[in-house]
């Protein structure tokens, strides 16, 4: 009997179903190989593209002028340590040293080490103190130094084409609590996993799922530096498969010490102005003004804290969230034992501690500007920004705060008189049922310099760089009355040749301070066509000096003088010193024709330095980055004036700030009290050009549209003047201004402010004037009084008669100016005297004359006879 055993088909089905499913798994399982070995392929030569060449472009580094310290001033060992801490060096035993140099530290001096990379040679120095002030700088040799200049500070690195700034960083430069408190925050995980944390990346995935959006909570530090170096921001799944396969080829090839210095240099932590901030290196500088080796645990938690979202972190501009981000950073470095809890609550106590100064205005952006277009002139390689090099420059940090400064304080008044005017015309615009006119915000630029070296130490560009880039102190607009000064420049140079000026009237004389000039209303003929210039609101001022024509600012007397000495002469002077648009028309001699703040700075260099014209400079040196020099740069001089012209003119702008009409006058109201001169301009711009005896400085206020801003020079222009020289003059590196010093062949005389003539005891109110020698008058005031004796001395003819009047014609031209009608009679100037002046008057004073004397016209034992010149000061 045969058995049939019949296999149910249920089972080789499932069988069948296995080896398909099998297969399926395998094909899937070949396809996904496939699928990953093409892109690690793809990506591995994409990341191999990639880092064949540098991670970071080695931009080029910009330094500021070296700081110099002197014996007597006034400074303290911490402030050079400070110094040389920001410039890079390292204190000796702490470390390893500092390519760039280190120091030694003691009770009362500091040793200085220049290193390899230094700025300097070699030569060392120990600055010895005493009572916060230096007391003696020794070099190596044991030899005292009559200075010594410290190592420049950075300034900024050159922005990238992206118009982001990095200072690069290496992991072993990376401060003590900076590694932990990124990781706590950003990845735990980092020194233990293979690039992926699987267990967040989960979590991750599920959250977004979760909630319909992809939020990349998953990511790890290699994966962040994966996307910002190789990927575009966009969140979708594909690019995320592609960044984890990045993370790995990243993670194959670098250690995580490498990988987290590139994340350090690469991560970005904020906006300053129009330049992004790459990096802790720069964030360091931005928000702390410091090197990122010198950061704390609470500001190390604090840039941490910012990677989530720098904007609305920005501890500027949120410092409320910015330090409840940084206090959960301290919490987190708690958590993975890192700090202690007390370290944590001490961290939180403390301030933001934040440098505005360093992100608004240390960069002094439009400086830079104008020295990359100075660099790329020079070298004629536009791939200079890409070999690292260390470019030296001529600017002070610490002026250029102050410049900072000045303007955003001066700028805030300027807004407020345009508010107040612009308000008004609107009223009447809707009394008249007119369209109101628009609102314009001013501008403003400012440039300080050394005038004796052209070195520019300061110089602002704008209101606020990251609005507008546009610099305005190479921007060409109408100078206004600051060219004035040349016009009187020019008539002394007639007076140096020996040549008379001839009036219109028909009369001629050599010219000084005291020519009479002829202030009225008056139309010029030039070229056959009529030009009638108005004095400022209308006012004339008759007769007047040639010293009170300048410093009241007097539009016809400056044009009728310019006649006198030559339209061409006028202009060949100016274009001499730098104003290249100066033609001779009667309306150049009051500023019609245009130049930019930075030349108009250069052309008073003429007055402040004997004549001689230095060229404004900004670049200094070129050096490759391991310190050798590529090119150094010497500033352009050439004579102009000659020294004698520059002091006599330079000695009546000195009216204009001392003299209480003078049209810069108000600065004296505004604190700043050291010996100086300069002009002010109006046009349909404000100006306020002026110096000391080492430090010159350009303001120049006005609109973009080249409306008329209807500010006065002297209310727009000068304040900010003001505001930045008084402030300027109490760094130690400016402080020591001194009063201008006569060349040889010039006389400094004290005059009558009434007569003009020579002051004596019987004139108090007197000023001082300087003169050819020569020159100046010979007279003194007490001849052209009446009669002053007393009853008793006209009845017996008694006591000194009074001499015999002068001619009309000196009357004439000695006779005071009048103000125009309806304004105060001029108050008398206070002028410093020289000790020989003050002894002089003091020897008067010893003896007064007694009654007999009184009585009979008898002159003192002490008092001199009147000297037909004076005595050499």
């Amino acid at each position: 009997m045969v058995v049939r055993v019949q296999i149910p088909r249920v089972h080789v089905t499932a069988k069948k179903a296995l080896i398909v499913a099998g297969m399926v798994c395998g094909v899937a399982l070949l396809l996904c190989v496939f699928v990953f070995t093409f892109y690690w392929t793809k990506y591995g030569h994409i990341v191999d593209d990639r880092l064949k060449q540098p991670l970071f472009a080695q931009t080029a580094k910009i330094y500021a002028a070296p700081p110099e310290v002197r014996p007597g001033q006034k400074l303290t060992a911490a402030e050079v340590e400070q110094e040389l801490q920001q410039a890079g060096y390292s204190q000796d035993g702490q470390g390893a040293a500092s390519p760039m140099g280190t120091y030694a530290l003691n009770a009362s001096a500091i040793t200085v080490h220049p290193g390899p990379q230094s700025y300097h040679s070699e030569d060392g120095a120990t600055i010895s103190f005493s009572a916060d002030a230096v007391t003696q700088i020794t070099g190596d040799n044991g030899q005292p130094l009559a200075a010594y200049e410290l190592e420049p500070l950075l300034i900024t690195g050159l922005s990238d084409e992206n118009r982001a700034k990095r200072r690069l960083v290496t992991y072993n430069e990376l401060p003590q609590y900076l590694v932990p408190a990124v990781t706590s925050i950003e990845d735990r995980h980092f020194f233990q996993h293979g690039g992926v944390d699987y267990v967040r990346l989960v979590g991750a995935i599920v959250d977004d799922l979760r909630h319909a959006h992809y939020s990349q909570g998953g990511s790890t530090l290699t994966m962040q530096l994966a996307r910002g170096f190789f990927l575009s921001p966009e969140k979708r799944i594909k690019r995320k498969m592609i960044e984890i396969i990045i993370t790995f080829q990243l993670e194959h090839r670098f250690t995580k010490q490498q990988i987290f210095q590139m994340y350090a240099n690469q991560v970005p932590l904020g906006q300053r102005g129009s330049f992004s901030i790459d990096g802790f290196g720069e964030a360091a500088e931005a928000y702390y003004g410091k090197d990122v080796r010198q950061l704390n645990l609470p500001e190390c938690a604090l840039l941490a804290g910012i990677i989530q979202s720098p904007s609305r972190l920005n501890p500027f501009r949120h410092p409320e969230r910015a330090i409840e981000r940084r206090n959960i950073v301290l919490d987190a470095m708690v958590e993975t034992g890192d700090i202690t809890k007390a370290q944590a609550e001490q961290a939180k106590a403390a301030p933001l501690q934040l440098e505005p100064g360093a992100f608004d205005a240390g960069e002094a952006p439009y400086f830079v500007d104008l020295v990359r277009d100075d660099l790329i002139q020079r070298l004629g390689d536009t791939d200079y920004n890409q070999q690292g090099l260390r470019i030296y420059t001529s600017l002070d940090p610490q002026l250029q705060q102050i410049a900072q400064d000045a303007v955003a304080d001066g700028m805030k008044d300027v807004d407020a008189l345009v508010l107040a005017r612009h308000d008004r015309l609107v009223r009447a615009a809707l009394k008249a049922h007119e369209a109101p006119p628009p609102l314009i915000s001013p501008q403003v630029a400012l440039v300080a310099l050394n005038p004796h070296t052209g070195q520019v130490l300061a110089l602002v560009g704008g209101r606020n760089y990251g609005a507008s880039q546009f610099d305005h102190a190479v921007s060409h607009r109408p100078t206004g009355s600051i060219f004035k000064p040349f016009v009187y420049a020019a008539a002394f140079n007639t007076a140096l040749a020996g040549t008379p000026l001839t009036n219109p009237d028909g009369t001629s004389a050599v010219f000084t301070p005291v020519t009479i000039l002829h202030d009225e209303q008056t139309t010029f003929t030039f070229n056959n066509e009529d030009y009638s210039p108005r004095d400022f609101e209308g006012k004339y001022f008759g007769d007047v000096t040639a010293t009170e024509a300048l410093y009241r600012s007097l539009n016809n007397a400056t044009i009728s003088l310019a006649q006198m000495v030559g339209y061409d002469n006028v202009a060949s002077l100016a274009r001499d010193a730098g104003i290249k648009s100066a033609r001779g028309t009667p309306a150049m001699a009051i500023g019609a024709y245009d130049a930019t703040p930075l030349e108009m700075a250069g052309a008073y260099t003429v007055f402040a330095n004997e004549g001689v014209h230095i060229d404004p400079w900004m670049l200094a040196s070129v050096r490759a980055p391991n310190g050798d020099v590529i090119a150094d740069y010497a500033p352009q001089t050439r004579p102009v004036l000659d020294p004698r012209a520059a002091f006599l003119t330079l000695s009546m702008m000195e009216q204009v700030l001392n003299n209480p009409h003078g049209s810069g006058a108000g600065v004296r109201n505004m604190g700043f009290v050291s010996p100086a001169a300069g002009k002010t301009g109006t046009s349909h711009d404000a100006w306020y050009a002026g110096f000391t005896s080492n430090l010159l400085c350009v303001v120049w206020v006005g609109n973009d549209d080249y409306s008329d801003v209807k500010i006065e020079g002297a209310h727009a222009a000068g304040p900010v003047w003001a505001d930045f020289m008084k402030n300027a003059v109490k760094l130690p590196q400016y402080s020591d201004t001194r009063e201008f010093v006569p060349p040889p062949g010039i006389i400094q005389v004290q005059l009558d402010d009434t007569t003009n003539l020579l002051a004596d005891a019987a004139c108090p109110d007197d000023y001082t004037a300087a003169f050819l020698d020569g020159t100046q008058p010979t007279d003194t005031c007490d001849h052209s009084m009446g009669d002053q004796r007393n009853l008793f001395q006209k009845i017996f003819g008694l006591g000194q008669k009074p001499l015999a009047q002068a001619p009309p014609a000196q009357q004439q031209a000695n006779r005071p100016a009048q103000p125009a009608p309806g304004q105060a009679a001029p108050a008398q100037p206070s002028v410093a005297q020289t000790p020989a002046d003050q002894q002089n008057q003091d020897d008067k004073k010893k003896k007064k004359p007694g009654f007999w004397a009184r009585l009979f016209g008898k002159k003192d034992d002490t008092e001199q006879q009147p000297q037909s010149q004076p005595p050499p000061q």
